[in-house]
């Protein structure tokens, strides 16, 4: 199944891809992710992706305006589709371990707004890209855990082969992504060694607060930095 879709040219390779994959997903429209089931992964996904476009089209001229429309965009339209505690938790790791739990309810906060931060800053990179959706996976009924394949095809660069990571939900049976694997290398793991010696060293707080001040940095355009 091949999508076309208004998609976003990356800064950088692991974690640009990851925020360019993730922000093909957004909705198009609040009434739209209303009716997006989201305990099918799968269907979720391709829905989400066939409508990402309109929404940023049709905002393009209120968002050259004020860029910071885009972190508002991303809060209502992607967000709902990421499991960021379950992230944040998974990159705190070992760490967890005697942790204050406020210090880790500020850091899960955080790493969200770093989150939010950094897809709508991909958000500015928009051009014309191909989607291609792998299969849908079979899931066992008492599986939680799910992987979807997707390809970005930017020709005339190398397709770039990505592999979302989902989790579903035990109450509710929604599925949200928590992790991506671009070509081989999780963004989680490559994240929790980034990360993970300076929590150590100065504490869960410490992370946060660097989390807090790359949230805070306003929106710009590539060419007018």
């Amino acid at each position: 199944m091949l999508k076309t879709i208004s998609h976003f040219k990356a800064i950088g390779y692991l974690k640009s891809m990851f925020m360019v994959a993730m922000a093909s997903l957004i909705s198009a429209q609040a009434f739209a992710a209303e009716s997006i089931d989201r305990t099918q992964p799968y269907q979720m996904m391709t829905q989400v992706a066939e409508v990402a476009f309109d929404r940023l089209k049709s905002e393009q001229n209120n968002i050259q305006e004020d860029p910071e429309l885009l972190k508002v965009i991303v809060e209502e339209e992607l967000m709902p589709y990421v499991n960021a505690q379950y992230a944040a938790l998974k990159l705190l790791g070992p760490n967890l371990k005697g942790a204050d739990r406020k210090d880790v309810r500020v850091f899960i906060d955080a790493f969200r707004k770093y989150l939010v931060s950094s897809y709508a800053q991909v958000l500015t990179q928009y051009t014309d890209q191909t989607i291609e959706f792998g299969p849908e996976p079979k899931i066992k009924a008492d599986s939680r855990i799910t992987s979807i394949k997707v390809s970005i095809i930017d020709t005339p660069r190398p397709n770039i082969k990505l592999e979302f990571k989902l989790r579903k939900d035990k109450k509710s049976g929604e599925w949200k992504a928590f992790d991506m694997v671009a070509e081989g290398i999780s963004l989680l793991s490559s994240k929790q060694s980034e990360w993970n010696s300076k929590i150590r060293q100065e504490g869960i707080l410490t992370v946060a607060d660097e989390l807090e001040r790359l949230a805070a940095q306003p929106i710009r355009f590539e060419s007018s930095k």
